[in-house]
């Protein structure tokens, strides 16, 4: 599993490593991993122009003592310092002897433009509130330029415990990230600055739990339900679905379809769209009664294209399984009856729906995801997750936020997020908690819009349909 720490806990297990190594250790190890991964992006590293951007920090000494290695291999380096009277001195003594130069940041155009590498330490992991004007006019002459750009622990100008963007910032092709990741490299907008991401290890000695996690295969593969010898459809779990209406018939079928590759024995479908869910899926088992006497059920999901049916939502809520709560019935759903709830509730909201939840503009959830994640949690007493080019997943009661990047953008498509919510209701149905069937069906969901779009557009049915591939795929 992927792990990311607050610039507090980072700093926190710098300082206790620091004490235990000889001073300047830890700062040469950044550097050699630094320099490592700048050298196999250019290829051949002699005769290569490299321009280092640096600010006043440790993140300018370990851009410096990597100039250093690569100088010493035959690069061309030139150091642009943007406060000379606080550059890191040994970082910048060890670049001069080992040929290196330096330039003010007036000279930094002409340099920047011959460039075949720019290694940005402007600002560390600490940066806050955005890049001063002259910091943002070279990350602007950075992006510019045709040469790869590497990003120092984290692209400057992005908030490391957030992933916000206050304005400028640099844009990376690569990040070098030292220890741990920082949330930030796996949040969006930030994300978006750092390009790929690479991981030295430098021997922090982190502790538990993170302040984020991000599933990989295996830690996927581990956590599918998978039936025993003595499983029957019951066993597996059955999984309803209250969805749909005369307006949004399309949507309660989706659902079912997600809900139909998510691991439970059976679908139970109760709600105005039958005729449409039976006609393309005959294995559904169908009630014409309300949620509360559709039949045994270990886990519901309700709200897909629900329109305004608040009695549906009400009963749904009242029952004493895991629910799931979706588009219509996020709007439904009364506040205090989620908080009065004894058994899980897993809510997923996209940007506007969390925005009309919290009552604040789209932009302040998009600009705050991670903020917003843990607040819509910590209001409504429910798992969060919150759906986006990154979707994340927050607990109730605090603890690691779950961050998923598996999808596509041609996820983007109408109906999309109802095969999100029966997919994740088949998870709950099946056993599964809420934090982990809300990060398994965003990862499984991610990774079948992979599959299904393949470069081109696809549809939602589309996207159920590649479901089982996504599912094998994680097992591989």
């Amino acid at each position: 599993m992927r792990t990311a720490y607050s610039v507090e806990t980072v700093r926190a297990a710098e300082r206790e490593l620091m004490a235990r190594l000889p001073e300047g250790a830890l700062m040469q190890r950044a550097a050699a991993g630094l320099a490592a991964a700048c050298a196999d992006l250019l290829g051949r590293v002699y005769g290569r122009r490299v321009v280092l951007l640096v600010g006043s920090g440790d993140n300018g000494g370990d851009a410096l003592y990597a100039g250093a290695r690569l100088a010493r291999r035959g690069a061309g380096v030139t150091a642009v310092l943007l406060a000379p009277g606080r550059t890191h001195p040994r970082g910048l003594a060890a670049l001069l002897r080992a040929g290196g130069t330096s330039a003010a940041p007036s000279a930094a155009e002409p340099l920047l433009r011959r460039a075949d590498l720019v290694l940005d330490g402007i600002v560390g992991i600490g940066g806050k509130g955005g890049l001063r004007p002259e910091a943002a006019r070279l990350a602007g002459l950075a992006d510019a330029s045709r040469a790869a750009v590497v990003a120092v622990d984290l692209p400057s100008g992005v908030e490391a415990d957030t992933g916000e963007v206050l304005g400028a910032a640099v844009r990376a092709d690569l990040t070098v990230t030292f220890g741990t990741h920082k949330p930030g490299l796996l949040i969006e907008p930030a994300r978006g600055y750092a390009g790929s991401v690479r991981l030295v290890d430098i021997g922090l000695d982190l502790p538990e739990p993170a302040d984020l996690e991000a599933l990989q295969h295996t830690d996927v593969a581990a956590r599918l339900p998978f039936p025993g010898a003595e499983s029957d459809k019951y066993r597996r779990g059955v999984v309803g679905i209250a969805a749909g209406s005369a307006r949004y018939p399309g949507a309660a079928v989706l659902a079912v379809a997600g809900a139909l590759r998510g691991g439970a024995g059976a679908v139970r479908y109760v709600g105005p769209a039958a005729d449409a869910v039976i006609a393309r899926f005959p294995e559904t088992l169908v009630s014409d009664t309300g949620p509360s006497k559709a039949g045994r059920v270990q886990a519901w999901v309700v709200g897909p294209g629900a329109g305004d049916d608040a009695s549906a939502v009400a009963e749904v809520l009242d029952a004493d399984v895991p629910v799931l709560v979706d588009a219509d019935g996020l709007r439904l759903a009364d506040r205090e009856a989620v908080r009065a709830r004894t058994a899980p509730t897993l809510m997923t909201p996209h940007a506007g729906e969390a925005a009309a939840l919290l009552g604040v503009a789209r932009e302040a959830v998009e600009e705050a995801r991670l903020a917003s994640v843990r607040e819509l949690a910590g209001l409504y007493g429910a798992t969060v997750l919150l759906k986006g080019a990154t979707t994340l997943v927050a607990g109730p009661t605090g603890g690691a936020v779950r961050v998923n990047a598996t999808g596509t953008a041609w996820l983007a498509t109408a109906g999309s997020g109802d095969v999100l919510s029966g997919l994740a209701g088949s998870l709950l149905a099946s056993g599964l908690s809420a934090l982990d069937a809300g990060s398994v069906a965003a990862y499984l969901h991610g990774l079948a819009g992979r599959f299904a779009a393949d470069g081109a557009p696809a549809g939602a049915h589309d996207v159920a349909a590649a479901i089982p591939e996504a599912w094998r795929d994680t097992l591989t």
